[in-house]
Order: structure tokens, then sequence, then C-alpha cells
């Protein structure tokens, strides 16, 4: 008989400490891939373990992504013309004393060549003696005071202003909208641009530190020389493209010295998590808990749709806790 499978073990392990954890939180504190987990986990629900494996939704959600998907159905379905007729052997026109042997098939199958076929062209050039010459009109001069108008054949100037080479670090476009704020403080609401184009809004509601007696009101135990904390955040999301994502996923602690604190598994019936999904206009809250030591000091709380995005970076200062 085949030994057990060593991911599965880590697996089982990691909800036995655990006892109830989501698939997303599970394969980022494991640093594995989702849908792997979410496989192996309903696999190892069939086998007879006490496991089990389900699923929780927004109801609201869920039927206003399907809304969604079905609208983009209905919009982008039907037959689309072909714009050119299907291509076939076309006749190769003579050049010089040779000729084609006959029609040269299409060598790519169901690919359209787009255009007809080539033909002799006339011959550009005028005769090779001398030219010639006819003067050209002077330029036209633009009345006295009024704007001098661009030579002909010039490109058109930029739409706003430039400064600084193409590519350099002080290269900037007057058309172009400002940067969004992406630092505040608790409180503060932040907007940005979610990975599928969802516009959000993220508030910060409260940071609670310590909140051991929270902690182990709801039956939990810290260890020596630890403590919890909890983060209270909103979001909103003010866009028509549903956010399907769990809203804290990457909400991360940051110390003083730099170094991140990921979130716990644990939930608290006192404070409720977050859930997974944020339909267009509406707004939804949820709290974090955080187990780190005892004497880390917490400089910022920081979020992103995922950690290697910096461009969608928000990051709240708590550092007058």
């Amino acid at each position: 008989m085949a030994g057990p499978d060593p991911v599965d073990v880590r697996l089982l392990t990691f909800i036995a400490e655990t006892g109830r954890a989501a698939v997303p939180e599970i394969a980022q504190r494991l640093g594995m891939d989702v849908r792997d987990v979410a496989a192996r986990l309903a696999a190892l629900s069939t086998t007879g373990l006490p496991l089990v494996v389900g699923v929780e939704c927004d109801p609201n959600g869920i039927r206003n992504a399907l809304a969604a998907a079905a609208a983009w159905s209905q919009q982008h379905s039907g037959s689309h013309p072909v714009q050119n007729p299907p291509s076939g052997g076309y006749p190769v026109p003579p050049s010089g004393p040779y000729s084609a042997s006959g029609p040269i098939p299409n060598p790519t199958g169901g690919h359209q060549v787009h255009g007809g076929a080539s033909a002799p062209y006339p011959a550009q050039h005028g005769p090779s003696g001398p030219q010639g010459f006819t003067p050209q009109p002077p330029p036209a001069q633009p009345p006295a005071g009024g704007p001098v108008p661009p030579p002909q054949g010039a490109a058109p100037p930029p739409q706003g202003n430039t400064w600084g080479p193409p590519g350099s670090a002080s290269w900037a476009r007057g058309d172009q909208r400002p940067p969004e704020a992406r630092t505040g403080k608790i409180g503060s609401k932040l907007d940005v641009d979610g990975l599928d184009g969802e516009r959000l809004t993220i508030l910060l509601v409260e940071v609670v530190d310590p909140a051991d007696f929270l902690f182990t009101a709801a039956g939990y135990t810290l260890r020596d020389g630890e403590r919890a904390v909890i983060v209270h955040t909103e979001l909103t999301n003010r866009g028509s493209t549903p956010f399907t994502s769990l809203p804290d996923l990457h909400l991360n602690l940051v110390a003083t010295d730099g170094s991140v604190v990921s979130k716990s598994s644990v939930s608290l019936s006192s404070r409720p998590p977050h859930r997974t999904g944020v339909a267009p206009g509406e707004t939804a809250g949820g709290h974090t808990v955080y187990v780190l030591p005892d004497g880390v000091e917490l400089s910022a709380v920081r979020w992103a749709p995922r950690p290697d995005d910096e461009q969608r970076t928000l990051t709240w200062d708590i550092t007058d806790l």
C-alpha cells in the first residue's frame, strides 16, 4: 500500500491546528495554488476522514455576477459577417518571358487572404531626360499678430504639456490625471482599481491593539509573549464590475523594522470576518485577526490585490496608536 501524500499530510496538519479556515487562506499560508488546495480537500473528504469542505457566498453577489455574465453574453453573441470572401486559387500575372504554370492554392488552409491578386503596375517614372523646373509659389504669410501655422507635413503638437526627454523621470503629460492618494490614517478612505477593473474604496475603520481580551473571550489561547490585533475595514465597490475576491485576503500589518505580519485564520463571532465578494454599489465590512510577538511595534496597515502589485498598494499609518 502506498504511503500518504506529504502534501495531503501538510494540509491536514494545518487544518487540524486551525479547525476552520477558508480555502484561499489555506493556500496563502501554505504557499499553494488555490485550485490545488480545493481539489485535494475535496478528494480527502471522500476518504472517510472527519472533514467537511463547504462553500459560503453572498447570494445577492452571485446573482449579480450571473446577471452581468448573461448580459455580456447577449451583447457579444450572434454571428459576425465575414468581411472578405474565401480566398482560393488566383492567377499570377506573367513577369518577363516566364509564365505561371497554373493557379497557386492557398497554403494556409482556412486563413483568408485579405485583398485581391496583384497585377502588373505601369511604370511610375517619366522620361529620363532633363526635366523642366517649375517654381513653387511662396508660402502664405500669416496675418499680423496671428498665430504662425506649423509647416506642412509637420506632426501636430501633443495634447497637454510635456517636459523632458521621453522615457525619462522628468517626462510628464498634462492630459494625464494625477495619481490617486495611496496613503492615509485610521478613518481614511483610499481609492484603488482592482485587477479586473473594479473601482474600489477601502476604509480603515479601527485598529484594536492589543485585542487579547477579545481573542480569549472567543475561546482561543495566546502563547506566552504573543498578542492579538484586530483590524476593521470596509470595502465599497463603486464600479459596475463585481469584486469576487476576499476583501482582506492580502491585508497585512507592517512593523517598524519593515517586516510583514500576515493575517491569522482565526475568526471571532464578536467581530465578524469578511466574506468573499462585493457586488457593484455595495459596501461590505469585516474584521481581520492577527497574532504576533508582543514586542513587535507596528507602523502601518497595508492592502493590495496581490502581494507583488506595488502600483495598487494602499497604506495606512498607525504609528499614532
